[in-house]
């Protein structure tokens, strides 16, 4: 068996330098065209400011069947629905189907 060499006597092993970039040398301004569309809007007429106007309650117009007064009633969300009449008198309640 050899004998080991004392600590203080041992050659210092050398620190490789390595060189760190992030560029590739050979890539050229002139034939990179490519342009990044993504992010921010493009879209220029529109602005954040320009809220779209509230669109009118649509209504119908009723005819009460009973007494014939006019009723305006706001148009109904369902295919079932019921008017009552607002005549205080008549209050007559129509139904829709």
């Amino acid at each position: 068996m050899a004998a080991k060499a004392p600590k203080g006597s041992q050659p210092k092993k050398k620190k490789r330098k390595m060189r760190l970039s992030l560029k590739q040398k050979k890539l050229s301004t002139k034939s990179d065209k490519y342009t990044d569309s993504l992010g921010w809007s493009q879209d220029v007429g529109r602005t954040l400011g320009d809220a779209p106007a509230p669109a009118a309650a649509e209504t119908l117009k009723v005819q009460c069947e009973q007494c014939g007064s006019m009723l305006k009633i706001p148009k109904p969300k369902r295919s079932r629905y019921t008017v009552t009449c607002a005549y205080a008198e008549c209050g007559f309640v129509m139904n829709f189907e």
